[in-house]
């Protein structure tokens, strides 16, 4: 059975983009990390087109390799061919954009990981599964790599899979160009060519630059070397033009590279040619696969192109399969891609789960994130406070251990620091406040920094939470301060790749109706605000939550979803509420704060309770309300 569509076999390594442009790379002052490597790429980048793709490679058993694995298992990457190597180190790629010609980057692969793949890492069940199995150059440039390749394109022809080549041909990598040449991308070499020559029968499809058909042909003059190419081979030659796009030979090598098959270009702004070929590969790929023809394959695989040239990082760039969509359809409205806001939020709404895994369809949130609350009640100190965060994490953790998944925790950095900290990497959904308590208009902790720049400091996972009082009565200048707030926030969040929770609570300003969120959240979109979440009070009528998603649908439709606040109300109130908010599946769920640990906490500080029993209680309370929810759900679904 095939449960694959593509393969990928070969490099995989960490990528460390300079974030600073047009500067030396001997300058850079920060960096941004990616998965790299031509077959890492492209196995995410097909997949986030909609293949079903694996990975044949190796990693280290270290941080850098257990951050490739994991951001795979995150883009939907099948990892079973991805082998840990315990004595090696994985491969790592430090690289920067100097201008749109000059793409600095020095190879780290010294006896690294990938190198090491041996025929024993290839294995012929998980082969058999593939429709089509791709390869790159590289590693065919070392006898033990090339053995592995070699037994993998073996195995595929054999259970009838396509086969495809990425020439991909980094001389220094080929051991012909020196380490501080990593940006050379041709080095004539005979050895190199009549290795390439010796395997390229086995392809149905192979693709390059002119350059990597220079090497692959033995002949600088373009033509000549695609006619050597030809010579060995059969497969469609795909050969990648720069700004020109590309065209498929199918046959006999023609006059004039003009004369081949071509796709429609896009008129872009080249930003960053690094990857680029990959993004070019993956979209190529999704044609191929579903036996488009050739011009429309190469349009799939030019926009694809399109959108790593115009964007940092190479997996980073690439397209979800709505976007390429909605980017075909409409077509290119401003050359800089990166800026064009309407494609940037389908680009990071669609693409967001590659960058924080977990599925979130139910969402239970113990939130705990309270400063003032906790700061009023008698025996406080802060390092109580932070003691008591500790042990409501202990509580939120074994209700997770539990349950089926879906759990998470809101916490707070200046008293919670140590509980925010230690459940990093536990799985539980963080969110992390970023307002002052209490503030009308919003003003945001101190520790952000007068241009948020503080969240330059936050765990990738964070999910930055900020709440507003707000209502639709509001006089002008406070709502139009409160939403430049917001939107100040918003944007930082976005830099730092962050997602954004938004919580609106309208009944401490004014009287509210079953329009009043709508009219809020109908707002704040028009300011340009698009959270990933939304954070709602509880609405008694079916026509309130209605109307409040509506207006949510109506401006982003990939949102992650809304969770309902508890406003320390008792169980029964919650109950009666999660029954009407539950019949709405884009609720998530709940974000429950004092309902939980109100009162553990003044007894608890108040020392009438010890350690145990304050976890004991507190994570019955959170699992009762998860319970409560998840009944509410189910009864919802047996109703629809």
């Amino acid at each position: 059975m095939k449960t694959l569509d593509v393969l990928t076999i070969g490099r995989s390594s960490v990528d460390l983009y300079g974030d600073q442009v047009g500067g030396r790379l001997e300058d850079m002052g920060s960096f941004s990390k990616y998965v790299g490597g031509s077959p890492t790429n492209i196995a995410c980048g097909t997949s986030r087109l909609g293949l079903r793709s694996g990975l044949i490679t190796r990693v280290g058993d270290e941080h850098m390799g257990r951050f490739i694995r994991e951001q795979l298992v995150r883009e939907g990457v099948d990892v079973r061919g991805v082998a840990t190597d315990p004595a090696r180190l994985t491969a790592l790629v430090i690289l920067g954009i100097r201008d749109e010609d000059s793409f600095p980057l020095i190879f780290y692969r010294e006896n690294c990981a990938d190198m090491a793949l041996g025929e024993d890492d290839i294995d012929e069940a998980l082969v058999s599964e593939t429709r089509a199995l791709l390869l790159t150059g590289t590693h065919l440039s070392h006898p033990r790599t090339e053995a592995a390749v070699l037994k993998a394109l073996s195995l595929a022809r054999a259970h009838g899979a396509r086969t495809a080549l990425d020439i991909d041909y980094r001389p220094n990598l080929w051991g012909v160009a020196g380490h501080g040449e990593g940006e050379s991308r041709f080095v004539e070499s005979a050895a190199v060519t009549a290795r390439l020559q010796g395997t390229l029968p086995l392809f149905d499809l192979i693709v390059g630059t002119e350059e990597e058909f220079h090497i692959a042909g033995g002949s600088t003059d373009t033509l000549a070397a695609l006619r050597a190419v030809r010579a060995v081979s059969d497969a469609v030659l795909v050969c990648k033009r720069g700004a020109k796009g590309a065209v498929a030979f199918t046959g006999a090598i023609p006059d004039s590279l003009d004369a081949g098959e071509a796709g429609p270009g896009f008129p872009i702004e080249v930003f960053n040619v690094l990857g680029a070929g990959d993004g070019f590969f993956s979209g190529l790929l999704k044609g191929w696969l579903e036996d488009a023809p050739w011009p429309r394959a190469l349009e799939y695989a030019n926009a694809c192109g399109a959108f790593a040239v115009s964007r940092h990082g190479c997996t980073p760039a690439y397209p979800s399969l709505e976007e390429l969509e909605f980017f075909l359809a409409r077509g290119v409205v401003r050359p800089d891609l990166r800026n064009d806001a309407e494609l940037e939020q389908i680009h990071w709404a669609t693409n967001r789960q590659g960058r924080m895994g977990g599925d979130w369809s139910s969402l239970r949130v113990f939130a705990f994130d309270h400063r003032a609350q906790l700061e009023e009640m008698p025996g406080y100190t802060i390092a109580k406070g932070g003691a008591f965060k500790r042990l409501c994490l202990q509580a939120a953790l074994q209700v997770q251990g539990a349950g089926s998944g879906g759990h998470g925790i809101l916490c707070d950095d200046r008293i919670g620091r140590a509980a925010l900290h230690a459940a990093s990497g536990t799985g539980l959904w963080v969110g992390r406040p970023a307002e002052w308590p209490g503030s009308r208009p919003l003003s945001l902790e101190p520790a952000l920094g007068p241009d948020c720049g503080g969240l330059g400091e936050w765990a990738r996972e964070n999910v930055v939470k900020v709440l507003c009082f707000c209502h639709p009565d509001d006089e002008a200048a406070m709502r139009v301060a409160q939403e430049a707030e917001v939107g100040r926030l918003f944007a930082a969040a976005r830099r730092n790749g962050l997602e954004f929770l938004l919580e609106i609570i309208p009944s401490k300003v004014g009287p509210v109706d079953d329009m009043t969120a709508a009219v809020l959240i109908g707002q704040f979109y028009a300011a340009g605000i698009c959270p990933d979440w939304w954070k709602l009070e509880p609405m008694q009528t079916r026509a309130g939550w209605q109307n409040a998603i509506a207006a949510i649908e109506a401006h982003d439709r990939h949102t992650r979803g809304i969770v309902v606040l508890g406003l320390d109300a008792p169980e029964a109130d919650l109950a009666a509420s999660f029954a009407v908010a539950a019949a709405f599946p884009l609720v998530r769920g709940f974000a429950v704060g004092r309902t939980i640990f109100g009162s553990v906490a003044r007894n608890w500080l108040a020392g009438d309770l010890d350690d145990a029993a304050a976890v004991a209680e507190m994570a019955g309370r959170y699992a009762r309300l998860c319970g409560i929810w998840d009944a509410a759900r189910a009864a919802a679904r047996a109703m629809a």
